[in-house]
């Protein structure tokens, strides 16, 4: 079963390798015929050429965490794989979606055919000018960090306990600008006057060699101010050859990673973190357990939490579990790939709740970027939930919990 899921693993890496690739080379034709038609005697050799070095560059960006390189060459070719796929993206929908209404147009006479060199000019034009937009306005508002915040009722009668709790997700330290955010959204928290920060994995971007100034960064993460503390849970992103320093870092940071383990917080709350089903690396010898292996013990007369990052399969919770965070998604971090994460999910961003049997679900869209660091529809953010519930429970004691 493992091999099968790795061969369909690498099959559909290549895919996507190939797609790439041939979207590469498409813009790079659609360029030239708009240059061409004001510098006629440009070759189209060059921009082959400038594709294929940039398609090489980029490929070589994403897997820079593998390759036996110097760490500032592995800094430059993040630089312009997350750069280059992010004007890539625009500029690729936007010339087919120039070249459809082109052809749209043709088919119902109101173009010539053949089409005057002018329009071919024109709107290739428009094409790179609302790419340049586009991304401009996704470079800086990916540099901003906003504030989300729920209230939510664990259940209808008056309440008398209330916990403060701060989520935080897909920081991606070593990614592209990331810990330029750091101070920002340390400040945003600590403004916020948590009892508890909830880090629901992805703090780290595949690599800890990646971290540009892991001093300085666990430095700002120690200003964190919560009364009962930071807790962490691993994300896909969370995991490889460099997990020992991730989790020595996260020591150091004073932050208490729950690695598919569960804590209870000043007799009140009882706090869970979950490893991410699909991590990349591995997480050593650690696996997932069963959710009944990981609460059964718990007693669930007390409100239980839950940092799980990736927000699937929510079926598997009920009503044992009261509230659960996550992360993951980004919201698509750029439009138009939000459709992509609303088809996946049963719900990629905001709150969410099935039934009166299904607990609470927060998903945030992160405090960071993956990729490029652009946000295009989505926002950076940090999210505060006021969690509310009475002194006594009447759900089941564990020992009659069933899963």
């Amino acid at each position: 079963m493992s091999k099968r899921k790795n061969l369909i693993g690498v099959m559909a890496g290549l895919m996507i390798w190939l797609v790439f690739g041939l979207g590469n080379y498409f813009v790079a034709l659609r360029l030239y015929r708009t240059v061409v038609t004001v510098i006629p005697g440009i070759s189209e050799t060059i921009f082959i050429a400038a594709s294929i070095i940039l398609f090489l560059l980029m490929t070589l960006g994403f897997m820079r965490s593998i390759l036996p390189i110097p760490v500032s060459t592995k800094g430059g070719l993040g630089w312009i794989s997350a750069y280059g796929s992010g004007i890539f993206v625009y500029l690729l929908l936007l010339f087919l979606a120039a070249d459809f209404l082109l052809f749209l147009a043709r088919l119902t006479l109101w173009l010539p055919d053949p089409m005057p060199q002018s329009i071919e000019f024109y709107s290739g034009a428009i094409v790179v000018l609302l790419t340049t937009g586009l991304v401009c306005y996704g470079l800086y508002h990916a540099r901003q960090v906003s504030h989300t915040a729920y209230d939510i009722h664990l259940q209808d009668t008056r309440s008398t306990n209330e916990l403060n709790i701060v989520l935080i997700s897909d920081i991606h330290l070593g990614a592209v600008n990331s810990e330029k955010r750091l101070p920002a959204i340390v400040q945003l928290i600590n403004q916020m006057n948590p009892d508890i920060v909830c880090i629901a994995g992805d703090l780290f971007d595949d690599s800890f060699s990646a971290v540009r100034n892991p001093d300085k960064a666990s430095c700002l993460l120690r200003q964190i101010k919560a009364v009962y503390g930071v807790y962490a849970s691993l994300g896909n992103h969370d995991a490889g050859k460099t997990l020992d320093d991730m989790v020595h870092f996260l020591e150091q940071s004073q932050i208490h990673l729950l690695n598919d383990d569960y804590v209870m917080i000043d007799d009140r709350v009882v706090l869970v973190g979950r490893l991410d089903p699909s991590p990349i690396g591995g997480f050593g010898g650690l696996k997932r357990k069963g959710l009944k292996d990981l609460v059964g013990l718990v007693d669930t007369r007390l409100p239980i939490v839950v940092m799980d990052h990736t927000p699937a399969k929510l079926e598997q919770y009920g009503c044992e579990i009261d509230l659960v965070l996550s992360g993951h998604t980004h919201r698509g971090q750029m439009v138009p790939f939000n459709l992509i994460t609303r088809a996946v999910f049963a719900t990629d961003y905001g709150y969410f709740r099935k039934d009166t049997a299904s607990p609470h679900v927060v998903v945030t869209s992160g405090a960071g970027t993956w990729g490029p660091p652009m946000r295009i529809g989505s926002d950076n953010e940090i999210v505060s939930i006021t969690l509310h519930w009475a002194h006594h429970s009447s759900r089941q004691t564990a020992d009659q919990y069933e899963k």
